[in-house]
């Protein structure tokens, strides 16, 4: 779902929106019709505007007056009293709600004409169209979450995988928070005294205990160095393993890449240089993605647009965390010296996954014949056929293994997101500095700032520290009605 998702209102009734004491309305539910959509107005307002629009079964009765958590059935009705539609509105008191203010949801049918009456209903009455991220936002300075959970929301609508959606769900849970949240308080608790012994500078008291300051700066280096590093797998799981898919031309690679994606995403063909260009596309395979490029096949030509194509591969190899080198059984080609240097000079570093293709017709002497031409490979090897669909799952097994990636646990705590990357490194830096001051006994003044700089990054990721460029920044990138 993306910033545009709301149906358009017409500009004699917008109301502006974005004012923190505005009452907000949204659809929540993705754009285009669907069984049913759900419509969030949150703010002081919420009920009162509500009753305006929707109209319980006993007229009598008010949604003002109903408790929190309740469900209750009635009818969306017009300026003129006219039926609009049947619907359900739940009722959330503040401060037990998302956004910690009332809040009602109207759960409508899902034609798109409906929506659009509710919206202009509850904006004629009132209510102002919410900003992209408004209701997380209010959610964050209510104090129902801080700015590393509001983030998670956002992580947790885009999960596309068992192992991105539990990472989004342990950040969002608060898991990241309470290791942060615990460093700040224990380096507080230390700059307090340093601070208080330049209070009495002149009577040279040291009310901080230097080893001790020592062994806990230390401790927190090795947290935070802890969680920057969780960023590699963190982002990993977040976009996807890039795995290029490499070898000479017609030895299978679409064909792998059509069979992984369970689509013909690539061109196959029996002419060589087919694939020109890179073709891209995800898959989950044990809860990880993996992002698959298919590559255009490497051979010495003299045509300059397969020869660009060419030069993109070796681009795709050197961005890729894993690099399946495909070769074709049937005709192991005499080129296998120059393509081996070509692959393994941009592969350097890379995990290879030699994948012999073609074993449908092949012989058992045979094989034994290829495994000696690639004797000196030390990478893992796999038989397939990739049109017969021989042996894909033992390549899907190799590849899960290749990734390195562990299941995420419950209490895991793994770093995602590059805002709380940087300021995780920025707070190493003022943390090894700290430790740096001990050992030269550096003043408690400068030891104090070194202090307060590594606090200050901290409370950057969870919003303790903050200012309405990066929120506003934040917020804009989330859907509207979230």
């Amino acid at each position: 779902m993306n910033k545009t998702s709301q149906p358009t209102i017409s500009n004699s009734i917008f109301q502006g929106g974005g004012e923190q004491t505005a009452t907000i309305c949204a659809i929540s539910t993705p754009p285009g019709s669907g069984g049913i959509a759900v419509i969030r107005i949150s703010g002081s307002d919420a009920l009162s505007i509500s009753d305006k629009i929707f109209a319980l079964k006993n007229r009598e009765e008010k949604l003002a007056d109903k408790q929190g958590y309740t469900v209750h059935y009635g009818t969306i009705i017009d300026s003129k009293n006219q039926v609009v539609d049947e619907a359900l509105a739940t009722v959330f008191r503040a401060p037990h709600s998302f956004t910690g203010e009332d809040v009602v949801e109207i759960s409508c049918h899902g034609s798109i004409f409906i929506q659009q009456q509710i919206l202009e209903l509850l904006v004629i009455n009132g209510c102002s169209l919410a900003n992209p991220g408004e209701f997380t936002m209010r959610a964050f300075h209510n104090g129902k979450m801080d700015l590393s959970q509001a983030e998670a929301v956002a992580d947790l609508i885009a999960s596309t995988t068992k192992a991105s959606h539990r990472m989004a769900l342990n950040q969002m849970r608060g898991g990241f928070s309470g290791e942060l949240n615990k460093l700040r308080q224990e380096l507080l608790d230390f700059v307090s005294l340093i601070e208080l012994e330049l209070d009495f500078s002149e009577e040279d008291v040291e009310f901080a205990d230097r080893e001790k300051l020592k062994v806990l700066a230390e401790k927190i280096e090795t947290k935070i160095a802890s969680l920057a590093n969780s960023f590699k797998v963190g982002n990993v799981l977040k976009i996807g393993i890039p795995v290029a898919l490499v070898g000479e031309t017609n030895v299978g690679k679409s064909t792998l890449l059509n069979l992984l994606l369970n689509e013909e995403k690539a061109i196959v063909s029996d002419i060589h240089g087919t694939t020109r260009d890179s073709i891209e596309d995800v898959v989950d395979i044990d809860g990880i993605t993996f992002r698959f490029i298919d590559t255009a096949g490497i051979r010495e030509t003299h045509d300059t647009v397969e020869n660009m194509g060419i030069e993109r591969t070796y681009q795709k190899i050197e961005q890729s965390d894993i690099v399946l080198w495909l070769v074709d059984c049937t005709q192991v080609s005499e080129h296998i010296e120059w393509l081996t240097e070509r692959i393994s000079k941009r592969a350097e570093g890379k995990k290879i996954i030699l994948v012999f293709n073609k074993i449908d017709k092949l012989e058992e002497e045979e094989k034994e014949i290829i495994a000696q031409i690639f004797e000196q490979f030390e990478g893992d090897r796999i038989y397939i056929s990739a049109k017969k669909k021989i042996n894909t799952d033992n390549l899907k097994k190799a590849l899960v293994k290749a990734s390195q990636i562990k299941s995420i646990q419950p209490d895991d705590v793994i770093v995602n997101n590059a805002r709380h990357f940087v300021a995780l490194s920025k707070a190493n830096d003022a943390i090894h500095r700290v430790i740096q001051g001990l050992e030269t006994g550096i003043s408690g003044d400068f030891l104090s700032q070194d202090i307060r700089e590594c606090m200050h990054h901290i409370g950057e990721i969870t919003g303790q520290i903050s200012n309405d460029e990066i929120l506003g920044n934040i917020f804009s990138k989330f859907c509207i009605g979230k």
